[in-house]
């Protein structure tokens, strides 16, 4: 899928040269361990690098730049995955072989705007600008107090934290308030010099390109040192805590009841029954045909939304149902009786067989677009073989009811929690 190539140590390449698309697109991903000082100063880092450089003090003439690229889009994302967090420069431009004067202006524009970015901030005095950190501090803490508006997300993230705290698994990709306020100029510009030379950095290309012009481009264009990168073992089995309390109920003010249950589970993304476990969680609750979804909203109305994810970086499945307070004990007892009907075999062949074409659709959709090719590959690309359509969907049709029927068994629910108005009445 990716040809790929190692530019310095601890720096990946990888490029898929595809006439699929009349773009090229890029995806620079810097990862290193995930803490909450961490995510919240590379969080606030994704800001200050994005909004203003050496070149485009301002974001509004950056962005007119980008404009006069054919409509260029370049933009910074920080998000988190497993135990890393990662810091995604991701770049689209016209392929210039599609345009009338094809000289290759606008592609090396926009990789000259990707060196900038990255290399050439905006800096007074060796450091970066306190109102620019001030400004891009104040935005990343109100989207860490957004989640306090949004009560699924809310009760999700309290799960999690009951269930793992202090694990990556708990840690915001945003951070937390505290850690972004004690943010300085100085210890933010530590972080960006960590980045530039300790992250691990895979770099990706998709387009209808010569591999070694782009290679030789992106040396030029991205000096990044050597660094030394300790191989991670992927496989290794995942460890679960005990869980202190097995049912938490907390209180805020609204109406609609926010019930959420976490499991734990020894699979993960690496071990060998993942796949197995991907059409386990689709049957429970991943999708319309879902025995949650069936038993649980259609037939019992019993929730206004219910469904099941696999957290596979932490063998971690969770269920999620918006129900009255009232209606707590049922709602619980219906979602385990569909786990226990699972776990004694109750699955159909028709279940099966929708649950395993939801998957094949979903990656196949996903590879309709670059950045879907990107994600995939990146996600992927650490198992000990290469990936292809072809493999995984032989991998999910080989799936047997025994297989999914083990699979339910090895699903062991940790902790209830549910968030209720402070007047509702539990029961």
């Amino acid at each position: 899928m990716f040809q790929s190539n190692e530019l310095q140590q601890g720096i990946h390449l990888h490029i898929r040269p595809t006439d699929q698309f009349k773009t090229v697109n890029f995806a620079i991903k810097f990862k290193q361990g995930l803490t909450n000082q961490s995510a919240s100063e590379r969080s606030v880092l994704a800001n200050v690098l994005l909004h203003s450089n050496e070149l485009f003090p301002s974001n509004p003439a950056f962005q007119s730049h980008l404009d006069e690229l054919y409509g260029a889009t370049m933009f910074l994302d920080s998000s988190k995955k497993g135990n890393d967090h990662t810091i995604t420069l991701l770049a689209e431009s016209v392929n210039d072989q599609y345009l009338a004067n094809g000289t290759g202006q606008v592609l090396d524009q926009t990789l000259k705007l990707l060196e900038t970015l990255l290399f050439k901030p905006n800096l007074e005095q060796g450091t970066f600008k306190e109102s620019i950190v001030k400004r891009e501090k104040s935005s990343v803490t109100e989207r860490i107090e957004s989640l306090y508006d949004d009560k699924t997300r809310y009760a999700q993230h309290r799960l999690v934290k009951l269930m793992r705290p202090n694990h990556p698994a708990s840690i915001s990709a945003n951070g937390t308030i505290e850690d972004v306020s004690a943010i300085t100029n100085e210890s933010l510009f530590v972080a960006y010099k960590k980045m530039i030379e300790e992250d691990q950095v895979d770099i990706y290309v998709v387009g209808d390109i010569d591999v070694d012009e782009m290679t030789s481009k992106l040396k030029q264009a991205f000096p990044f040192p050597s660094r030394n990168i300790k191989p991670k073992n992927i496989h290794e089995n995942v460890q679960h805590p005990t869980v202190e309390k097995d049912f938490v109920n907390e209180y805020q003010d609204m109406k609609q009841g926010k019930l959420h249950i976490g499991y734990k589970t020894p699979v993960t993304f690496s071990h060998p029954d993942f796949p197995k476990m991907q059409i386990t969680n689709g049957i429970f609750g991943g999708y319309p045909h879902a025995k949650l979804f069936i038993n649980v909203r259609e037939k019992e109305s019993m929730a206004y939304y219910v469904s099941s994810s696999f957290s596979s970086a932490y063998g971690l499945v969770y269920v999620l149902a918006g129900i009255d307070a009232g209606k707590l004990e049922k709602a619980v007892r219906l979602i385990d009786e569909q786990l226990n009907a699972m776990q004694e075999g109750q699955i159909t062949q028709n279940e099966i067989n929708q649950t395993v074409s939801m998957l094949k659709n979903q990656l196949k959709e996903a590879l309709d677009s670059a950045r879907g090719q990107i994600e995939i590959f990146d996600q992927y690309k650490d198992l000990d073989e290469k990936f292809s359509v072809e493999t995984w969907s032989e991998k999910w049709t080989k799936v047997t009811k025994e297989d999914i029927q083990d699979m339910a068994k090895s699903i062991n629910k940790q902790l209830v929690y549910f968030l209720s108005g402070k007047d509702e009445a539990v029961s």
